[in-house]
């Protein structure tokens, strides 16, 4: 019979990222991926990327439950045959289809990828926030859809029998896709950048330009009245999206930085391909979701819109603008920037921090 004791010594001591030492860990000795045995990924402290610290703790300032906001008079609302046209009615749907999946694929590619790769502990820290608030906004989308007695079998399957909606999805599976393969060596120019690519698939093009024209749409609603428990839940998840997209591209100008090699003129036409090729997916996704003007909204207005916020998305990525559009929603920019204040849609007040002051 073995000795349980000796086993443990074995444990302890033969584990890939633990090692007895009395070297002390080095800020300046950290990575943010590719930290290997160099440093003890495990070890928080000391912080060297205080700006992921910071994302970490301004997430945790943010926490909100969806079971707090009332849903009464969505509820009412969508009941009445009278307040939602059928267009209306067609353009929420369609962004409750397209969100409630959406934001499950964001996690998934925190947990299944981005975790596995990003081995900077005061990053993974961040990370680790973020998983649970795609959580959070997967179930957001439950409540409202639950609450307003639609069919959940529709709307959670969207993503797979709506064409517009199945190839954003497909977008940014594609991104998970070419890194989940074991093969993929950090240590290779081609590696690094197929993970850079898979960062701006999700930071960038989901999180920061696929959802953006559904946040317009649904936020308009919020503007008059309607749906005003889903506008408020949207709103905190507007919010919660703009540190993420944040964290993102600082993590990817990061990883840039620190690996010169992989930002060459090839790689850059690339991602700058990539983010005209989303562009054009969430245009089309605009067309089917608005075959008629509403709420002063068109097909023209979100084309400009989501040009606009790609060419914001390009120049903090260091690279040229596209488009050179200018934001026909100005109080989309009001919405993210709002600090305190009553809502736009006068449910209640929109400072839900629990604790310390968002920066913006």
């Amino acid at each position: 019979m073995s000795d349980p004791i000796q086993q443990a010594k074995e444990c302890t001591t033969s584990g890939s990222n633990i090692r007895m030492t009395r070297d002390r860990v080095s800020a300046e000795s950290k990575l943010l991926i590719n930290n290997g045995r160099t440093v003890d990924v495990n070890q928080l402290v000391p912080i060297k990327y205080k700006w992921a610290w910071h994302f970490y703790l301004d997430g945790c300032a943010n926490h909100w439950m969806p079971t707090e906001v009332s849903m009464q008079r969505d509820i009412e609302q969508w009941k009445n045959p009278k307040t939602f046209t059928d267009d209306e009615r067609h353009i929420i749907k369609r962004n409750l289809g397209f969100f409630s999946t959406a934001e499950t694929l964001v996690g998934n590619n925190i947990v299944l990828s981005i975790y596995k790769l990003v081995d900077n502990p005061e990053c993974r820290q961040y990370l680790l926030r973020q998983a649970f608030e795609e959580a959070i906004h997967v179930h957001a989308f439950q409540y409202i859809i639950e609450s307003l007695s639609m069919d959940e079998g529709e709307l959670f399957n969207m993503y797979r029998e709506n064409k517009e909606i199945y190839e954003k999805d497909e977008f940014s599976m594609s991104c998970t896709d070419g890194i989940l393969d074991e093969s993929v060596d950090l240590k290779t120019v081609e590696g690094k950048q197929k993970f850079i690519n898979n960062l701006v698939g999700f930071y960038v093009v989901t999180e920061g330009i696929f959802f953006y024209s559904g946040f317009v749409t649904m936020l308009s609603f919020g503007r008059q009245n309607r749906m005003p428990g889903t506008c408020e839940q949207i709103q905190y998840i507007l919010r919660d999206e703009s540190i993420h997209m944040n964290f993102g591209i600082q993590l990817i100008n990061g990883i840039i930085d620190e690996n010169q090699d992989v930002w060459t003129k090839e790689f850059q036409d690339y991602l700058i391909t990539r983010i005209k090729k989303a562009v054009e997916l969430e245009v089309n996704y605009a067309k089917e979701c608005l075959p008629r003007g509403v709420l002063g909204l068109n097909v023209p207005l979100l084309r400009e819109y989501v040009q606009y916020i790609a060419d914001r998305r390009l120049e903090k990525l260091h690279l040229p603008k596209q488009y050179f559009s200018e934001n026909p929603f100005p109080w989309m920019s009001e919405v993210i920037d709002l600090k305190k204040e009553k809502n736009f849609f006068e449910t209640r007040v929109t400072e839900y921090q629990t604790g310390g002051a968002l920066e913006w």
